[in-house]
C-alpha cells in the first residue's frame, strides 16, 4: 500500500522513544510497515512535543529514526488550524485542549498527506477529509 508521505504523530514516535507498555508494540509496527512503502515526516510542533521527552537536542536527535523528514509548517495550515480551533472553542471545547493537534492535522490536511496517529477522535471531527492510520483503522499492522 503507498500511501506518498505519512505525517508521524507526536504519540506514535513518543510511544517508541520512550516505550510505552501499552502502544510501544502497535506505534512500532505500523511506522515500520509505513515506512516500507511512503515518506515519513515531522513538523516543528511534532518535534516540539517530542522534545518534553528529552533533556538535551543532542538526544533527541540521536533518537530519532533517520527516515524522518522535515517540513515546515505551512502558512495555510496555520489559518486552517486557526480557524478549526475556533469551531472546537465553539461547540464548547475544553481551555485544556491543545492547540498542536490542529496544527498538526491542519498540515496534513493542506499537503495532502496522510496521518499516523492513535489520537482520531479530533482530527476525524475537525479535519474530516484528513486521511488517517490509527489503531481504529489498523489494528494489526
Amino acid at each position: 500500500m503507498t500511501v506518498g508521505t505519512v505525517l508521524v504523530d507526536s504519540n506514535v514516535l513518543l510511544d517508541i522513544l520512550i516505550p510505552d507498555p501499552e502502544w510501544e508494540a502497535w506505534s512500532s509496527a505500523a511506522l515500520a510497515r509505513v515506512a516500507e512503502s511512503s515518506l515519513l515526516a515531522i513538523n516543528p510542533i511534532i518535534y516540539t512535543e517530542l522534545s518534553v521527552g528529552f533533556d538535551r537536542i543532542e538526544d533527541l536527535e540521536a533518537a530519532l529514526p533517520q527516515e524522518l523528514q522535515r517540513e515546515h509548517l505551512p502558512w495555510d495550515a496555520a489559518f486552517l488550524a486557526g480557524k478549526a480551533f475556533l469551531l472546537y472553542r465553539r461547540r464548547s471545547g475544553a481551555k485544556s485542549s491543545t492547540l498542536p493537534d490542529f496544527f498538526i492535522g491542519a498540515h496534513a490536511a493542506v499537503r495532502g498527506h496522510t496521518l499516523l496517529t492513535r489520537d482520531s477522535r479530533r482530527f476525524r471531527s475537525y479535519f474530516p477529509t484528513l486521511a488517517l492510520i490509527t489503531p481504529e483503522d489498523w489494528s494489526t499492522p
